[in-house]
Formats: structure tokens, C-alpha cells, sequence
């Protein structure tokens, strides 16, 4: 199944000609996500080829405007080519209250179920969960309340042996239930042993996003052992003092937390305006934890 994350904005408070503001589409198990959505967000929807009319969840780490300033205009967008569908929001309870005076200033009655998730910023705790992932919620240190969140696969199917199955003559009706991890019980009675028809599957992955935070311990607890990790590294380790007064990281503190955290991946991003040359941020994150790469706008990262 596929895990997959498209970066739609890497810039902080200030965008610029070649950068948007936070936001990233994640296809998990083909369900389609949004994390964040900062000013433009369903224009980059568009430029990459997303449709808007596939995103069934929302996560909004918290209400400063380079991360929720594209939702209302996403919201109303859906509204008007008469989305259907059910779309769940999550995050901390300021947000919805941003939402509820929007719509109501303009008039706008929804064609589609909005469901409000609040979050409480401060306790970690399952979020959301079906059969395929589940979604865990963590507490980040900014100004305002910031919610992280962990995105993880529930479990692997296992995958069929497509020769044994053809040899057994199996009716592709058993397929989901065999993946499942069922044995298959023939016409003529005959059990034949789930590991006997299938090939084991990989492990299942896991991804951490932290938006806007202070480095701060707590946060490597909470994203421990995670395969990839994105992490914002708004300013170079020259500008602490101004990272800590905003509470931002650094490139190189968000590669000591990766490291720390012993995670597999990381990507940095929430870069501030006043870098250019992202290679800078890049290298400087890389001499904590060699295994990190830019979220470049438009890149899509297959999890794996």
C-alpha cells in the first residue's frame, strides 16, 4: 500500500516568489490527507495534480496564518463545486473558532459534513485510527498551542503468493480475507495455512511532522524511533538567539533531534525568507544527521 508525502509549501511566516507556506498532502493506505495549509495551499493542489475533492482528513498544527490562512479558502473552494463528502478537521480548539466566523460573516452553509476534531495540545493520545493507520497527536513548544503528529501504519496485508494461489485455483473472492491473514479452506475441505499461501510484508512505516517549536526534549520522546521525520529548521545555528526568542529550531538542532530521536529519515523545511541558497540549512542540519534531505516543494517522498 502506498505511503507517499508531497511538500506543497516549505517557507515560514514570509513566503517568497519560489516558496509557500506550510503545507503537505499525504496518501496513506489511499486515504488522502492534508497537514497544514497555509495561503495558497489549493493552488499548489493544483499545480501538482491533487485533487482537493479526495482530502477526507485535515491536520492543522496550529492558528498562526502561514499554516491555516489557505484553509478557508480550500473550505469554500470544496463548497463550491458541491463536495460531498465528509471532511474531518483536526486540531487545537482555537481554530474552528476561526472557521465558525468565516462561514458565518459570510453567509456560507457547507454541501458537505465538516466534522471538528479539537485537540487537546498538552497530552499525547490517539487521534484517529482504522484498519489500516492510526494518527497520534504531541505536544510542540511555540508561541501558541502547537500540536505534532505521528502518522503510522497500523499493519502490513500480507501479500498473496500469486503462484501457489494460481496452482490451488483460490477464487480471487478469498484474496482480501487471505491478506488479512486468514487460512483458505477449499471445496473439498482441504485447509491450507495463511503463511502457506502468502509472502510476509515489510514492517510497518511511521512519520513524524513537527511544525513550529522551540527544541525541547520532550519533543524526542514523543517521536522516538519513527522511520521519518519532518522537522522545521527556520533559521541557521547563527541566529539561536532570534530561534529561541520565536520559538523556532535551528537546521542543526533539528538534526540533533533526529539523531537523538534515532529516527531513519529526516526532512527539514519552514525555512525563513532570508535564505536563498537552502543549501546552507541542508549541510548544517546534515553534521548532526548525515541522512537528510530538503522538503523541496513538489517532491514527492515515497515512504518506504
Amino acid at each position: 500500500m502506498a505511503f507517499e508525502v508531497t511538500i506543497l509549501g516549505n517557507s515560514s511566516a514570509s513566503p517568497t516568489l519560489s516558496r509557500h507556506p506550510s503545507a503537505q498532502y499525504i496518501n496513506i493506505c489511499d486515504h488522502h490527507l492534508l497537514v497544514d495549509c497555509g495561503e495558497g495551499t489549493q493552488m499548489q493542489l493544483q499545480r501538482y495534480k491533487i485533487k482537493k475533492s479526495k482530502l477526507s482528513h485535515i491536520f492543522i498544527s496550529h492558528v498562526h496564518g502561514d499554516h491555516i490562512l489557505g484553509l478557508p479558502g480550500l473550505l469554500l473552494s470544496m463548497n463550491l463545486v458541491k463536495h460531498d463528502q465528509p471532511v474531518h478537521i483536526y486540531g487545537p480548539k482555537e481554530l474552528f473558532e476561526i472557521l465558525d466566523v468565516i462561514f458565518k460573516h459570510s453567509e456560507t452553509e457547507l454541501s458537505f459534513p465538516l466534522h471538528y476534531h479539537a485537540i487537546d495540545p498538552n497530552s499525547a493520545q490517539i487521534i484517529l485510527e482504522n484498519l489500516h493507520f492510526r494518527v497520534k497527536s504531541f505536544p510542540l513548544f511555540h508561541r501558541v498551542p502547537t500540536i505534532g503528529y505521528q502518522f503510522e501504519e497500523r499493519y502490513m496485508l500480507k501479500k498473496l503468493n500469486v503462484e501457489v494461489c494460481q496452482r490451488l485455483k483460490i477464487p480471487f473472492t478469498y484474496f482480501s480475507d487471505i491478506k488479512m491473514g486468514k487460512d483458505y479452506i477449499s471445496p473439498e475441505g482441504i485447509c491450507y495455512k495463511n503463511e502457506a499461501i502468502t509472502l510476509e510484508s515489510t514492517q510497518p512505516i511511521s512519520y513524524a511532522y513537527c511544525s513550529d517549536t522551540l527544541y525541547d526534549e520532550r519533543v524526542i520522546k514523543s517521536i522516538e524511533g519513527s522511520d521519518y521525520l519532518y522537522h522545521e529548521a527556520t533559521f541557521l545555528h547563527d541566529k539561536l538567539e532570534r530561534a529561541i526568542k520565536t520559538k523556532h529550531t535551528t537546521a542543526k538542532q533539528a538534526g540533533m533531534v533526529a539523531r537523538l530521536a534515532k529516527v531513519n529519515h529526516l526532512l527539514i523545511g519552514h525555512f525563513s525568507s532570508r535564505y536563498d541558497d537552502l543549501e546552507e540549512l541542508l549541510n548544517e542540519a546534515k553534521s548532526e544527521f548525515d541522512n537528510t534531505q530538503l522538503a523541496i516543494e513538489g517532491k514527492t517522498f515515497v515512504l518506504e
